[in-house]
Order: C-alpha cells, then sequence, then structure tokens
C-alpha cells in the first residue's frame, strides 16, 4: 500500500501548487456583484471589499467580471443591469452583454496559463487582471461611448447590436472593425474583437497567482 499511497500524495501535492488563487477586489465607490464561471459563482463586494477564489489546475473558458445595478431576494434571485446571468446571484453561466471580462485558461500548452481582458462582450467596468504581468482597461469608454452601441450601464460590443458575421465572427473569418478600433484605441491591451490574438493574450507560469480589481485606482 506504501507506494499507491505515496503516488496519490506527490499527485495530490502537484496538483495543489498548480492551482490559482484568484483575488476580486472591488475599489469602484458603489456595490459591484463580482461573478466567476465555472469556479466561484458570485458574490456582491461593497466598496473596497475582496472575495478570494481557488481555481482548479487546467479550468480553461473561464472568466471573471462585475455585474451592475443589481437587486436579489433572500433566494439570490433577481436581476442586474449589466452582466446578468439568467438572474442568479450565484452564477453557473456566462454573463450578459455588456461586461468586461478577466478570461483565462490555466494549465495548458506547456503548462502555461493563458489570460486576457475581453471588451468583445462590450464594457461596463474599468478592469485591472494582474500576475505575472498587469493587464489594464482603465479608459472612460461608458462615457465615450458611440451612440450606435450605448446601453444602459455600460457600451455594447457590435455584435450584440448587429448580430451579423462581420461583427459576430461566427465564421471564424473577420477583421478589425471601426467598432473595435474604438475600443482598441482606448485600451491596447485588451479585446476588441474575436480574432484580436496577437495584441490581447498573454501567459503565466502555471500556478501563478491573479489579481482582478473593479475600478483600479
Amino acid at each position: 500500500m506504501f507506494f499507491p499511497i505515496l503516488l496519490f500524495s506527490l499527485l495530490t501535492f502537484t496538483a495543489t501548487i498548480q492551482a490559482a488563487t484568484f483575488d476580486i477586489l472591488n475599489q469602484c465607490g458603489f456595490p459591484v456583484w463580482a461573478a466567476a464561471v465555472p469556479a466561484g459563482g458570485g458574490r456582491r463586494l461593497g466598496p473596497n471589499e475582496s472575495w478570494r477564489i481557488d481555481v482548479p489546475a487546467g479550468t480553461a473558458r473561464a472568466r471573471i467580471w462585475g455585474r451592475t445595478n443589481c437587486n436579489f431576494d433572500g433566494s439570490g434571485r433577481g436581476r442586474c443591469q449589466t452582466g446578468d446571468c439568467n438572474g442568479q446571484l450565484v452564477c453557473t453561466g456566462y454573463g450578459q452583454a455588456p461586461n468586461t471580462l478577466a478570461e483565462f485558461a490555466l494549465n495548458q500548452f506547456n503548462n502555461l496559463d493563458f489570460v486576457d481582458i475581453s471588451l468583445v462582450d462590450g464594457f461596463n467596468l474599468p478592469m485591472d487582471f494582474s500576475g505575472c504581468r498587469g493587464i489594464r482597461c482603465t479608459a472612460n469608454i461608458n462615457g465615450q461611448c458611440l451612440a450606435e452601441l450605448r446601453a444602459p450601464g455600460g457600451c455594447n460590443n457590435p455584435c450584440t447590436v448587429f448580430k451579423t458575421d462581420e461583427f459576430c465572427c461566427n465564421s471564424g473569418n473577420c477583421s478589425p472593425t471601426r467598432f473595435s478600433r474604438f475600443f482598441k484605441e482606448r485600451c491596447p491591451d485588451a479585446y476588441s474583437y474575436p480574432k484580436d490574438d496577437p495584441t490581447s493574450l498573454f501567459t503565466c507560469p502555471g500556478g501563478t497567482n491573479y489579481r482582478v480589481v473593479f475600478c483600479p485606482r
């Protein structure tokens, strides 16, 4: 029994050191209902409140975002003006645009984490996403939003508004547009359209811990 137990212990230790901790902090002057999928769910954060979640090694297609102007009842049912996830306080699915996203996939090719801030679903809150490096999107996009993209509490992505392949890139063949350039000029490190990988996707070593800040100072 010694060797199987030892092997199990080593595997458990390896998985533990490769898991990532995410500290989510609200520096806005108002409450933000943080959301994290697939690990975490959701929680209300008052100004300067934080929430720590542990994300298992190998987690992919994951995102963290902030919801605004929410109202939930005692059972955790309600609605948010931006980022709503099917009327649930504890999210199990992605949020409704517009919402600024911190996206990540842990322990992928060569045990690297892939991380980004995405405006492909629009923008609702300034964000800082840091680990081995920092990614920021802090421009006043809501205040400067193009007329065609304006939405209550945020600035929509053009796919939500126009629903065409040019903007949604369902075929996988799309290029920058005047709308994506609006976002890119203001947040150069963030995804502005679905094929914006070369300037917007970053890597960190597996096992890196991260911090997501809403309304960073």
